[in-house]
């Protein structure tokens, strides 16, 4: 198999169709598809179903993409070294990110890093900390910002610690200060699932609080916007709130609430050089003490 073969391969995956695989790759369709052909038959088994809707990988398939992945990626480090050989700063970063650093650090990062590095080109996914850390495990990213609970057994080094704070409509509570984990119970609310905000389930396993919920969102605005016209209270990251466009009061916890966001790879050891660079700058910047 050649790197084109590979190349293909994930290609029609990710575009789910020969033609637009080969609208990316300057190739014809017959080509794309003549190539995906002689690739399966080397292989002994098909990578793709083929349908009226498009292809879709094969059980096969799946199993065969984060191989694939991983080496292309090898291929893109080769690339990168021999660049850095002969002095020139080059490359691609594929980066994963949920939406609170997406939205409150990836503008000022990635602008910062442009700056810097104006030859390397910087991709980024957005999703929930299942897709991030499926996309690291799958080759998928290079590197992904996950809280640190929600890393598993995935590499990560842990950068910035991020207070939970409970937000609730806009005067409800009278009393200042910080909230005890008791006055949680009294209020009706507002729940995302547990693959957006693992933090703040885990803290309320711990807590044992059985709160009851009649609205399941899946984003971080979406929640807010429920308080503030008042369908309940939520804990959120204090991060999350920095932008907010919603009238609501944030209240922190007694209990030392909180997550720790940080920077994840399979290997850091083995960072392509413009991921390695990518990695110094965020640990530079946004490391700070946890204590």
């Amino acid at each position: 198999m050649t790197l084109l073969s590979y190349q293909v391969l994930k290609t029609v995956a990710d575009q789910g169709s020969f033609r637009k695989a080969a609208e990316l790759l300057g190739l014809t369709p017959s080509a794309v598809s003549h190539a995906v052909s002689s690739l399966e038959k080397e292989l002994g088994f098909f990578v793709f179903n083929r349908g009226k809707n498009g292809v879709t990988l094969t059980n096969y398939g799946e199993r065969l993409l984060p191989y694939v992945n991983a080496v292309l990626n090898s291929d893109e480090s080769l690339q990168q070294a021999v660049a850095e050989f002969n002095g020139l700063k080059q490359g691609r970063i594929k980066i994963g990110c949920f939406s609170s650093v997406c939205t409150n650090w990836m503008p000022e990062l990635m602008h910062a890093f442009a700056k810097s590095y104006p030859a390397i080109e910087m991709e980024i996914f957005q999703g929930t900390y299942d897709d991030v850390s499926y996309w690291i495990k799958n080759g998928v990213v290079d590197v992904g910002f996950l809280s640190v609970s929600s890393a598993g057994e995935i590499p990560i080094v842990p950068l910035y610690k991020d207070s939970l704070l409970c937000v609730v409509p806009k005067g409800l509570r009278t009393r200042q200060g910080r909230m005890e984990v008791e006055e949680l119970r009294e209020y009706q609310f507002v729940t995302q699932r547990e693959s957006t905000d693992a933090d703040i389930q885990n803290f309320m396993k711990e807590h044992d609080l059985n709160v009851t919920s009649n609205y399941h969102v899946v984003d971080d605005l979406s929640t807010v916007a429920m308080v503030a016209h008042g369908f309940g209270i939520c804990l959120m990251p204090e991060m999350v709130m920095q932008d907010i466009p919603y009238e609501v009061d944030c209240f922190h916890l007694k209990e030392d609430a909180y997550r720790i966001i940080g920077l994840a790879a399979l290997d850091f050891e083995a960072m392509a050089p413009a991921v390695r660079m990518f990695y110094e700058q965020v640990v530079e910047n946004y490391k700070q003490p946890l204590d």
